[in-house]
């Protein structure tokens, strides 16, 4: 049923136009750089409405550059490991980093990897507690990144913990990944944010953005 309910994805896209003028009261970006990933088999494009937010609230948004997201598989962490480092050395400045679905999966895991490169980790919609099959989507995954589900080494990627701050957003209407996967563990710099929205809308939806530009504006930290 709730994936059948993700068609409410098209009012949540509509919704984004209306609520700008509002969104645009929500607390201003320091200009530090935010690296924006998308979700599995989505690529820039379905990100740029919120690097566009990003970008007037005063951030200096990125796209992870990378095509459609196909999972961690071939040559994929280590190109995103070393564009965080080269973001950071070109502002000098640590880079907060953005996932969607399963990019938020892979941002967390790039937090860990990079502690002293990362400043703050958001999930939206995210698979942040390893369960091989809590998702609508998990053959679709097995088919284009060529892991398996119950892959050891798949759940030991997916069990790391950025040590930085990090913000888990997630939907209990979500008809894409289970929700009660998304919820992070309770940790001194880990939060969970709950939120009506369907999983492909999330990243447009106006109280997922306002959330995400308060946990921005939050001091390094």
């Amino acid at each position: 049923l709730l994936l059948a309910l993700e068609s409410r994805a098209v009012f949540e896209w509509a919704s984004l136009a209306l609520a700008w003028p509002w969104l645009k009261r929500a607390p201003k970006g320091d200009g530090h750089p935010v690296l924006v990933l998308p979700g599995l088999v989505a690529g820039d494009a379905s990100t740029w409405p919120l690097r566009k937010y990003l970008e007037e609230l005063g951030y200096v948004p990125y796209p992870w550059q990378l095509g459609v997201n196909f999972g961690p598989r071939g040559e994929t962490l280590p190109k995103l490991l070393a564009r965080v480092r080269r973001i950071e050395r070109k502002h000098g400045r640590k880079v907060s980093l953005i996932g969607w679905s399963l990019g938020g999966a892979m941002a967390r895991g790039l937090g860990a990897n990079l502690p002293d490169s990362v400043r703050n980790v958001i999930t939206l919609g995210s698979p942040v507690q390893p369960h091989p099959r809590a998702t609508n989507a998990w053959k679709v995954f097995e088919a284009v990144s060529g892991w398996r589900t119950d892959d050891p080494e798949l759940h030991q990627l997916a069990q790391q913990q950025p040590q930085m701050p990090n913000t888990s957003i997630f939907s209990k209407a979500d008809g894409i990944v289970s929700w009660k996967v998304s919820v992070a563990a309770e940790a001194p710099l880990s939060e969970n944010i709950e939120i009506a929205a369907s999983h492909l809308g999330m990243g447009v939806n106006p109280m997922v953005l306002w959330a995400i530009a308060d946990r921005l504006a939050q001091p390094e930290g």
